[in-house]
């Protein structure tokens, strides 16, 4: 296995190197991204320093649902906070994989995130699974209709706890929350993934949340090499082949560049 620590580019070429030479011969490559993949986008990681767990924790669904004060605050910060996001451009990164992924080199990003930047950044729509949903669509939690996020950003205005048009159910983003199960159908798609992998690279995830961790466990266990790009330890660092402490997006732009370039 080979580490180093979080210093500069040029002090992690021998880490980076390892990345390249574990890649080449690698015929079904697949992504398993996190948080940190999108901090340099601006968007703030869950368990880092200063994370979002830091500052408060997200809602449980029971909670959502049997609450009409938190319904009420997550709409009135949703309304403030949701044209950020909706802006917020893919970075170095995301550019990379998707780059990746275009040339063949990438058969699947699977990804906690709900931001949506692997798909902006030009990642295939239909080989990224996003395992905890998204951020761009609005779902009513009984009947199970959808709209563009956008479509309802526009009714805060003037109503500031939406219900669904069809059933005047609760409406919320399409992502997971706490006590919710995972959309079926993604982590079978990503399970499926996982054991046809060669080598899966994980990016900026911690590896805590289940059953989504299981992914390169599952990977390695089918025969498949790993490699870890994050900035803290994770719990199987040391199943994984190569570790990279270092920014996702360096770190990915040189695979990339060896890989299609080189």
């Amino acid at each position: 296995m080979t580490t180093h620590p979080d210093t500069s580019v040029r002090d992690h070429d021998p880490a980076v190197a390892a990345l390249v030479e574990l890649a080449r011969p690698a015929r079904a490559i697949s992504a398993f991204t996190g948080a940190g993949i999108s901090t340099e986008s601006g968007i703030p990681d869950y368990r880092g320093p200063g994370g979002v767990w830091e500052r408060n924790a997200p809602p449980t669904l029971s909670d959502f649902r049997m609450n009409p004060a938190t319904r009420r605050q997550y709409w009135t910060e949703r309304r403030e906070r949701y044209p950020s996001l909706r802006d917020t451009q893919p970075n170095a990164g995301h550019l990379a994989l998707a780059r990746l992924q275009s040339a063949g080199r990438l058969s699947h990003v699977i990804t906690q995130n709900i931001d949506g930047l692997h798909q902006k950044a030009g990642s295939d729509p239909e080989r990224t699974i996003e395992l905890h949903g998204t951020a761009h669509q609005v779902r009513c939690l009984d009947c199970g209709a959808s709209w563009p996020a956008d479509q309802i950003q526009s009714r805060l205005e003037f109503e500031p706890l939406p219900a669904c048009e069809l059933c005047g159910g609760m409406l919320r983003a399409a992502t997971v929350l706490f006590g919710q199960a995972m959309p079926e159908d993604a982590l079978r798609r990503a399970f499926a993934v996982a054991r046809s992998s060669d080598l899966m690279l994980v990016v900026g995830s911690s590896l805590i949340v289940q059953p989504a961790a299981r992914l390169p466990e599952i990977a390695v266990a089918n025969g498949a090499q790993l490699a870890i790009v994050n900035n803290e330890p994770t719990p199987i660092d040391s199943l994984a082949d190569v570790v990279v402490r270092f920014s996702a997006g360096a770190v990915l732009s040189a695979l990339a560049d060896a890989l299609l370039d080189g």
